[in-house]
């Protein structure tokens, strides 16, 4: 048998989901960091060597080619990372968000909840009232 989502939100443990978002929030934007070594290791791979000659022959001029289209493809792949890191931020952010707004709409539940079962009992006190007259 299904359970409803009510229930299943019940399930959660909502304190610790608040207290580990910070945390998700905090490494999705440490992927965002690169480390000077990193950045070093990128710009000593993008630059061409000074003294770099083609090497006679097609054999060398194959091996050139496919050196660029490695370089290249590298590129695409950093630069799929990085966008995939953007997307795990903003999707932190977002969770962080939906965690504060659902704590804040158990709380009102609460209330709510409290507020009939007052309601109820003055309605219940005041049919007694009524019939009693």
């Amino acid at each position: 048998m299904a359970i409803s989502w009510v229930t299943a939100l019940k399930l959660v443990p909502w304190g610790d989901v608040i207290q580990a978002a910070p945390s998700v929030l905090k490494a999705a934007k440490g992927l965002m960091k690169k480390s000077p070594e990193e950045e070093a290791a990128y710009i000593h791979a993008t630059t061409p060597a000074p003294n770099a000659q083609a090497l006679p022959g097609s054999a060398g001029e194959l091996a050139l080619q496919q050196v660029a289209q490695l370089e290249a493809r590298i590129q695409q792949l950093e630069n799929a990372q990085r966008a995939s890191a953007l997307v795990l931020e903003k999707m932190a952010e977002q969770q962080a968000q939906i965690v504060k707004t659902v704590g804040l709409l158990r709380t009102g539940a609460t209330r709510l909840a409290w507020a009939c079962g007052v309601l109820s009992i003055l309605v219940l006190g005041l049919l007694i009232a009524v019939i009693r007259m």
